[in-house]
């Protein structure tokens, strides 16, 4: 299959998926406003009909499809080419490409009418606005300074939260948002957070360059942040066209397919685990030869050049398949799950509320009265699932923190294998002078720090696999739930207005489930993204966000500090005692590894004890999340249900009724909110048309 595809039309695509999103927005606007003034006009006739979650979620979704984006994490160690890859995919000279700026600050480069650059700082400290030359002055550092950092374990700008890059080009001006992130090779600090901004991202393209491909650091990154997680990951390798000007003959044809098949091997040998989805390979699909520096030149002279040559056509028309088919198309259709959702509960309530108009207030009486025992059914369903996630919640929350201490305990037992591809260089010279004993122990603290945030992060992606497990065995169960739930609400609208509920038809089962048990199933979301926005990143619960960020902040850092703290200041000791300094290389290295397992086995008992709890609390408030949500969704439908006849019983008692002019209200509203709905529903089959 040909992905390729040039660049105005990768700008015509996404701007249909921009149409799309604005026309879905509009719709749910419309909803929203109908259903408020439905219930303004409501409490003057026949009563409100309990409508405000419908309003609620339909709000935060006209908003977010108003403002839904693309957003691409570019991923790159330095000197890999990537802000000259930015550059050329923009297609202006936006960011320097000899120098990489802001190597230690996140940067959201988003779309504005006007070119402005707002820095976000932490503690609470306001944001600065800049001009852009002011910008790449103050937050630009050379590789040099980077790689002193880098060796010195600290940030260029640790008082930089992230910064906003705000820039009128096309291809932002269609809904791409881009994340231009901290290089691989930044301080620890940093890579702890890196699955923070990954989780919030659409897709992720990762730059590599051909003449160093796949260095132990990219391999080291993608093993511990990609590996095993679900991410949408587009490999570019960057200065392909190099591969032949490295040639000592650069016109022989054959050495050339030779130095290009040997390097193809290689990024295939390490990038191909990382290309396989639902267990089809993809890797054709994925892994792109480019010439970053090319394509540039070609759209600094003409923007809409032919790229052909560059790799950049094939790349676009891959990046242009996923977005704008496979992520647009699951928007659109949550975005008709949520529609058609609201329809539906509209004209129920609707169908409820008319019959019950003839009724007198004793009859009104009676009927709210015979439905008592289907809401005490309603209110155990409710009870019955919140048991349910409370028992997988302290299941879970006790065998992931159990597995964590298992997991620490267990380190002792292969750290002399796992520790030697860290250690650093021991020489007999580090010994004799205060400078090198220094440079020696920052070296080995930021070798014990790589090493603990790998195993950390290893042990995270067994948590996360349990996580994702239990919450899809509670999909389902919600689906369980939902079912038996439908059944009695349809057994209230029988017994209320004294028509049986027809099943409905050419329907998918999900369709018929209440709107709680669809969020609880994963088929629509309104969450909002942590990177300075809406991220619309996923549908469903954001349970990995809360785990990461609960983790992140009460343990990552605690147990790195534990460790290196109680290890590092006796290590030093315990080589001089031992005589390393006298030591032949090999041996030093090999009494090195002993000596630190030694001091790492005293304190394992007490970091895998203390970090026990701290870990079972985030995953069982990953739960608590969860029940506290579904739990007042479906207290919410139960007492606008509950609503709905108290309004109009009230309004029954206080004044008369016009029939007739409240069920052509009614009947208005309904007809409103139908067409709305059918509204979406056109776009999401006409956007399905346009990109077949």
């Amino acid at each position: 299959m040909s992905y390729k595809v040039e660049t105005d039309r990768f700008l015509n695509d996404l701007e249909k998926v921009a149409q799309a999103r604005s026309k879905v927005a509009k719709s749910f606007h419309n909803i929203s406003v109908i259903l408020e003034k439905a219930e303004t006009e409501g409490k003057k006739s026949s009563g409100a009909l309990g409508l405000e979650r419908e309003i609620e979620d339909v709000r935060i979704a006209s908003k977010n499809y108003k403002k839904g984006v693309f957003r691409l994490l570019v991923l790159g160690d330095m000197k890999r080419g990537k802000s000259t890859f930015l550059n050329a995919l923009i297609g202006e000279n936006l960011l320097p490409s000899d120098v990489n700026p802001c190597t230690a600050v996140l940067t959201l480069l988003r779309y504005g009418p006007e070119k402005q650059v707002t820095v976000y700082f932490k503690d609470g400290k306001e944001p600065k606005e800049l001009d852009f030359k002011s910008f790449k002055q103050d937050y630009t550092i050379d590789p040099a300074e980077a790689k002193r950092l880098e060796q010195e374990n600290k940030q260029a700008f640790p008082d930089v939260d992230y910064a906003i890059v705000e820039y009128p080009l096309p291809l932002l001006e269609k809904g791409v948002e881009i994340v231009d992130s901290p290089g691989l090779n930044d301080t620890e600090a940093r890579n702890e957070l890196s699955l923070g901004y990954i989780n919030n991202c659409h897709a992720i393209l990762f730059v590599l360059r051909a003449s160093q491909p796949c260095t132990l650091g990219e391999r080291r990154y993608l093993e511990n942040y990609i590996k095993g997680r679900g991410l949408s990951v587009f490999f570019l390798i960057n200065a392909w066209d190099q591969v032949k000007e490295s040639l000592i003959d650069p016109d022989d044809l054959e050495e050339l397919q030779e130095a290009e098949g040997r390097l193809r091997r290689v990024f295939q040998a390490n990038l191909a685990e990382y290309c396989v989805v639902e267990g089809q390979d993809i890797y054709d699909e994925r892994v792109f030869e480019i010439s970053a520096i090319k394509a540039l030149r070609k759209r600094l002279k003409q923007p809409s050049a032919s790229l052909e040559g560059t790799g950049f056509p094939e790349f676009m028309g891959a990046l242009n398949t996923f977005l704008t088919k496979e992520r647009a198309i699951s928007e659109l259709r949550q975005a008709r799950t949520l529609a058609r959702q609201t329809s539906t509960r509209v004209q129920e309530a609707v169908e409820r509320r008319i019959p019950l108009l003839e009724q007198d207030v004793q009859q009104l009486k009676e009927r709210i009265s015979s439905v008592e025992p289907e809401f005490n059914k309603l209110t155990n369903i409710r009870d019955q699932f919140k048991q349910e996630i409370q028992n997988v919640r302290d299941s879970k929350a006790k065998a992931i923190a159990d597995s964590f201490r298992s997991y620490v305990l267990n380190l002792g037992n292969t750290f002399e294998t796992d520790f030697v591809r860290y250690q650093p260089e021991l020489r007999f010279m580090d010994f004799l002078s205060q400078s090198r004993r220094d440079a020696f122990e920052n070296a080995i603290k930021q070798a014990f720090e790589q090493y603990i945030n790998d195993k950390l992060s290893a042990w995270s992606l067994i948590a996360e696999k349990e996580m994702d497990g239990a919450f899809s065995l509670l999909g389902k169960s919600a689906a369980n739930y939902g079912a038996s739930y439908t059944k009695v609400t349809d057994k209230i609208t029988e017994k209320l207005t004294g028509q049986k509920v027809q099943p409905a038809v050419n329907t998918l089962p999900e369709d018929n489930s209440p709107a709680w048990a669809k969020w609880a199933m994963g088929l629509f979301s309104l969450a909002r993204g942590n990177i300075a926005g809406v991220a619309m990143a996923g549908a469903g619960f954001d349970w990995k966000n809360i785990l990461l960020n609960l983790i992140t902040v009460f343990s990552i850092s605690t147990i790195i500090a534990s460790f290196t703290g109680i290890i590092l200041g006796p290590l030093y000791l315990a080589l001089l005692g031992m005589g390393v300094g006298v030591l032949q290389a090999d041996q030093a290295r090999k009494e090195l590894v002993k000596a630190a397992k030694k001091e790492l086995v005293k304190y394992l008992p007490q970091v895998a004890q203390e970090q026990w709890q701290p870990i079972h609390d985030a995953v069982k408030e990953c739960f608590n999340v969860y029940e506290r949500e579904i739990s007042d969704r479906i207290n919410d439908d139960i007492n606008s249900r509950k609503a709905e006849l108290d309004n109009l019983l009230k309004q029954k008692e206080t004044f008369e009724i016009n029939r007739d002019n409240e069920m052509k209200r009614l009947k208005s509203i309904e007809s409103d909110v139908l067409s709305d709905f059918q509204k979406i529903e056109s776009v999401y089959e006409k956007f399905l048309e346009a990109v077949a």
